[in-house]
């Protein structure tokens, strides 16, 4: 392959740039660059040349012209087998451009940003890049297109060894991820903007409405990697990632075999639980269902009251919680045969103990806002708002003559929190910010309630119990009543709310109201 002689550099994302460019100069490649991309590199001392030079024409109109020029895409764009490309270029004075290194305007970041006027959106709608990519991309036999700092590494290293230029496999990839990147950008850019009302009579466009669904639903996502199976070994499976660097998707594993689609599933199962939470809490999890979930002043004393709750099903389990894993936890929790466990950070002493543990997945996760949420149905999908509903005590109507005590209502909170999580039908028990009980996914309510109560390992006397749905009938608030509970919380909504509420009243029960219901299908 020829060697790479002149590379154009204009990019937003400036990481590891300065070193990249340092080594293709190092290889005498004569670099060209645009506005803040080369002021960069002339700070860190590195010799290049402005876009200007080539062109002969300055960048103009704002910025927006300023890699629009013959020049430039005539140096990328002619394929150098054809003699009649060499004698035009030659003809105009053109001269070939054999890599261009580009990244594209943060155009989401920009449209997200509270307070972000129309005008600048629609400045941060980058033109001449995706026009060099796309060009670059097309004659990628002669031309490679690095969009992706995460690729300067590799394409420099094998420049150097290779005498200074790169394979047509490695060119095809980097083609490939560019077509790619214009795609998921020009995507992203069509998503805003039909989100976007039209003008009024001034001229002046509302974005209030930017956070409505799309009329076309378009997805971009890259393959992380291939799983060994799906739910079932039958099945194949992959995991796409949007590459945020944030969820589940996005998490460092520190160590352990490779992560399989039901261990992914339950570590976001897991980790979903966690976030509902501010203080100290362990949520331990079982094919998506928590089989036992408990908060304390510490996170080891959260984990082992999280155990309490059904240590039988909490073997061959998933765990998460919402603080860094230290020595004192990790040791408690190495005591269990656990599949993956999922925090923000586990600390060095932390993963001393897991090292042990060779197939044990640590998987460090950083937080992210999940605005939607998306189910497959054939022949489309259903899209809906992630289930985000922050209750408190204010928010509750209490109806059945006995209030609840301080205690219960802490534990009713608490209860509503983890019940959400739970598959309906969903009854959960909880004591003392420990659940005490899961009835999880039956048809019938009050199976719910009996089966919550026949599992309870630290029984059930003195609980509250959460329905993430209304009672249809009062056939589950005596289960609950049966059962030891002294507290409901629940929905309503019941064509029988009032049957429901002279039920509780009847067995001393008390009861309040949330007017939000949980399904979880």
């Amino acid at each position: 392959m020829a060697r790479i002689q002149r590379a154009i550099l204009s990019v937003t994302d400036k990481t590891g740039l300065a070193n990249f460019a340092r080594r293709l100069a190092k290889m005498d490649v004569d670099l060209i660059s645009t506005g803040g991309t080369a002021k960069l590199l002339r700070d860190a001392g590195i010799k290049v040349r402005d876009i200007s030079d080539l062109t002969g024409f300055p960048e103009m109109l704002d910025g927006r012209v300023k890699t629009l020029h013959p020049k430039v895409h005539g140096g990328i764009l002619h394929m150098r087998s054809k003699p009649e490309h060499r004698a035009a270029i030659s003809e105009y004075g053109i001269h070939p451009i054999d890599m261009v290194v580009v990244n594209l305007y943060a155009f989401e970041k920009t449209a997200e940003k509270s307070g972000v006027e129309f005008e600048e959106i629609i400045e941060n709608i980058d033109i001449g890049g995706p026009s060099m990519v796309r060009s670059a991309a097309k004659n990628f036999q002669d031309v490679a297109i690095v969009t992706s700092p995460s690729d300067y590494d590799l394409i420099a290293g094998e420049m150097e060894s290779s005498g200074g230029s790169l394979s047509l496999a490695t060119k095809w990839r980097l083609a490939q991820r560019a077509f790619a990147t214009t795609a998921a950008y020009d995507s992203a850019i069509a998503s805003t903007l039909e989100r976007i009302g039209s003008p009024d009579d001034r001229g002046k466009f509302e974005l209030g409405n930017r956070s409505g669904f799309p009329e076309t639903l378009r997805l971009s996502f890259r393959k992380a990697f291939d799983l060994r199976y799906g739910e079932n070994p039958h099945q194949r499976a992959a995991l796409f990632s949007d590459d945020s660097g944030k969820g589940v998707a996005n998490g460092k594993q520190l160590q352990g075999k490779e992560l399989s689609y039901n261990n992914i599933v339950d570590l976001q199962a897991s980790w979903d639980l966690a976030q509902e939470f501010e203080e100290p809490v362990c949520a331990i999890i079982k094919h998506t269902n928590p089989c036992g979930t408990a908060v304390a002043a510490t996170l080891v004393e959260a984990y082992k009251r999280a155990l309490e709750c059904d240590p039988v099903s909490a073997f061959g389990g998933v765990i998460g919680v919402n603080r860094p894993i230290d020595c004192d936890t990790a040791t408690e929790m190495a005591k269990l045969f656990v599949e993956a466990i999922a925090a923000p950070k586990f600390d060095d002493p932390a993963r001393e103990i897991f090292a042990a543990k060779k197939n044990l997945r640590l998987l460090e996760v950083t937080s992210m806002e999940q605005k939607w949420v998306l189910k497959n149905v054939s022949g489309g999908v259903l899209l809906q708002d992630n289930d985000v509903r922050p209750l408190t005590e204010a928010d509750l109507k209490v109806v059945s003559e006995r209030k609840p005590a301080e205690r219960e209502m802490r534990d009713l909170l608490f209860a509503w929190k983890v019940c959400k999580h739970v598959k309906s039908n969903a009854i959960l028990y909880a004591r003392n910010g420990q659940s005490t009980g899961v009835g999880a996914g039956q048809m019938s309510r009050a199976d719910s309630a009996r089966i919550g109560a026949m599992k309870s390992v630290l029984g059930i006397k003195g609980s509250v119990a959460a329905s993430d749905a209304f009672f249809p009938f009062p056939d589950g608030v005596e289960e609950i009543a049966k059962a030891g509970a002294t507290a409901i919380i629940q929905p309503g909504g019941s064509v029988r709310d009032q049957e429901v509420i002279d039920t509780a009243n009847r067995l001393g029960l008390a009861m309040v109201l949330t007017g939000v219901r949980h399904f979880r299908h």
